[in-house]
């Protein structure tokens, strides 16, 4: 059985926080202006969230992922600025995200019930944590993180949604700019459904088929060409025990088959290094068309993952310094 790139510890327990209006369905604005889910820093898919409609907000992950940015204009002002970052930037994912900007300075219990959810001592500020099925679905990001690295951290979650077959997406927000014009509101991109509908369907291998269409009529297509390799690793592990595939590799360290298993197995398991440092050391070892292999399998997975990450830019230069 493959890892998921997705991990979390548990629920939230939410009990120590007022609980919204019974008459208020998640996703509807207040009458009083608070406790709703009004768009937030002038996006569709931001909300600032309180003591009030954090379970709401949390509660929205069951849709899709849900990123909250604790804040403090007081203890970090420049905190402030990156959960605006995060607000503008999930915008342009169409309702893939939704951000959930938290003032620890106006709504400390929050942040007091997050730390000792996540066995803080104490809750850093800036924070960054992504929720997926009302659990953190990745390890939280302390500190404060560049517009250009919540980007790239987007766009490989991104990826990875949609290899999973995690297709659905946010409504956008009462308050925010997609409500000023109704039709111009952005949808999915029709033409990547019936792959994540074969990926939804655990179909991999119509998945790739899928994916390999569009690669095919647009090879530009970063996104059609990081499903396609993502997809091809379900493919390619589907059915195989992770311990079993270790113990294989531990025993033939110079076995291209088994190397490359181990390295997929790896990065859908969200160890991303681990597989590239795994296949770099291959090509360092071997000659000929094996070196060839490893070399192009680990470019593939270069592809998998962005070749914006920093992983990869890293990776790239330990492949030269192994090649050359």
């Amino acid at each position: 059985m493959t890892q998921q790139p997705f991990m979390g510890r548990g629920a939230i327990d939410l009990s120590a926080l007022k609980r919204p209006a019974p008459q208020q369905a998640p996703g509807a604005p207040s009458a009083e202006g608070g406790g709703g889910m009004a768009g937030a820093a002038g996006s569709s898919y931001a909300v600032a969230v309180d003591d009030q409609n954090f379970q709401s907000v949390l509660q929205a992950s069951t849709t899709a992922p849900v990123v909250l940015v604790f804040h403090s204009p007081s203890q970090a002002p420049d905190s402030s600025q990156m959960a605006e970052d995060v607000a503008d930037l999930v915008g342009q994912y169409d309702g893939r995200f939704l951000a959930g900007l938290i003032d620890v300075d106006a709504s400390p219990q929050i942040a007091q019930v997050i730390a000792q959810a996540s066995q803080m001592p104490q809750l850093p500020v800036p924070l960054l944590m992504v929720f997926l099925d009302g659990r953190p679905a990745i390890q939280p990001i302390p500190g404060l993180v560049s517009r250009e690295e919540l980007s790239t951290l987007f766009n490989q979650l991104g990826q990875q949604l949609t290899a999973q077959g995690i297709t659905g997406r946010h409504q956008p927000l009462a308050g925010g700019p997609a409500e000023d014009d109704a039709d111009e509101e952005p949808g999915p991109d029709p033409r990547y459904a019936p792959a994540e509908d074969a990926l939804a369907a655990g179909d991999i291998d119509l998945a790739v088929g899928e994916f390999q269409k569009l690669v095919d009529a647009n090879p530009a297509d970063a996104e059609a060409a990081a499903g396609l390799a993502m997809a091809k690793i379900l493919q390619r592990t589907q059915g195989v025990d992770l311990n079993q595939a270790r113990a294989a590799a531990a025993a033939a360290p110079d076995d291209v088959d088994a190397q490359i298993m181990v390295a997929d197995l790896d990065l859908l398991g969200g160890h991303v290094e681990d597989a590239f440092a795994r296949l770099v050391e291959l090509v360092r070892r071997t000659s000929d068309k094996d070196r060839d292999r490893a070399r192009e399998h680990l470019v593939s997975l270069f592809a998998a993952v962005g070749n914006e990450d920093p992983r990869v830019l890293k990776g790239r230069q330990a492949l030269a310094s192994a090649l050359f």
